[in-house]
């Protein structure tokens, strides 16, 4: 089942086009990081999904329009932003008891599991609780829904090593169930390496590599090149090449060099890139200031 699929999806605001023509599809059960610098359109892609901007082309979310049933489709699909917005007068115990009264797909016994895991007083009120407390509050509510479709837009965004860990954690093995589909945007890509069933790089509002996990890590490989070897290396016409600690590391995109993963080992020690570098080198010179993309 396609749980998402777009097709020359466009969207501009004035003469800034935010989403240029893009093709999306993700399959139920798969989890998509949507990687792309500040300003790729990647918050503006998740607008569009979730109904809440106007879009040209066509967009089916769980077989609906957002746009037109964005009422129904709510109800399958829940969504964390980068900042976890609860009223700060609100406690704990009342924002369950609004869920509960508001979605008809709310647990309140797995909410209640979900915090029993946290050190959230129900009493407490919003304010009184740490920003990576909210975002824990935030997900055990999110969680307690049976959705069909969970958009993180940079959900850690702010908080420390501990509590992104936990957050990656507590959704993979609370939440996430081979039924329900994810797609999360992030700037700390590299902790999300090992969550990743597919991503997609947008830059510009285009899609500049769209692939699984799986094949970015045949696909594309990176050589520390022993010295004397180096200018054979540069023959075979790398993608990238960038110098740590004195030595030479050159990216092979295989797919497109008619060099071998068993040729390269010749050169010196072979390995798989991480999703940020090959972010940097599929973008090169047009990523644009590249704080968007954490190494």
């Amino acid at each position: 089942m396609n749980v998402l699929e777009a097709r020359g999806l466009r969207k501009s605001f004035g003469t800034t086009i935010a989403l240029d023509g893009i093709d999306l599809q993700v399959d139920e059960g798969r989890i998509l990081g949507l990687i792309g610098p500040n300003g790729a359109g990647k918050s503006t892609a998740l607008n569009a999904i979730l109904g809440l901007t106007q879009y040209q082309g066509e967009l089916k979310v769980l077989g609906r329009d957002p746009w037109t049933e964005r009422d129904q489709l709510m109800r399958e699909v829940c969504f964390i932003s980068d900042v976890a917005v609860l009223p700060r007068w609100l406690r704990v115990s009342q924002a369950i008891d609004y869920v509960a009264g508001v979605h008809p797909r709310f647990d309140r016994a797995k909410a209640e599991s979900f915090l029993a895991k946290t050190s959230i007083n129900r009493t407490s009120k919003v304010r009184e609780l740490s920003k990576g407390m909210v975002t824990q509050l935030h997900l055990a509510l999110v969680m307690a829904i049976d959705a069909k479709l969970l958009l993180l837009d940079e959900p850690t965004l702010g908080l420390d090593i501990l509590y992104r860990k936990q957050f990656y954690d507590s959704l993979l093995n609370d939440y996430f169930d081979r039924k329900r589909t994810i797609v999360v945007t992030t700037h700390q890509v590299e902790e999300i390496q090992n969550v990743l069933t597919d991503l997609m790089f947008v830059n510009r509002g285009r899609v500049v590599l769209s692939c699984s996990m799986e094949e970015l890590e045949s696909r594309y490989v990176e050589v520390v090149v022993n010295p004397e070897q180096l200018a054979v290396a540069r023959a075979l016409k790398p993608m990238n090449e960038r110098e740590v600690f004195g030595r030479s590391i050159l990216m092979f995109d295989l797919k497109l060099n008619h060099a071998n993963r068993e040729q390269l080992l010749t050169f010196g020690d072979v390995r798989t890139p991480n999703i940020a570098d090959v972010f940097i080198a599929v973008l090169g010179d047009d990523s644009g200031p590249v704080q968007g993309v954490s190494r």
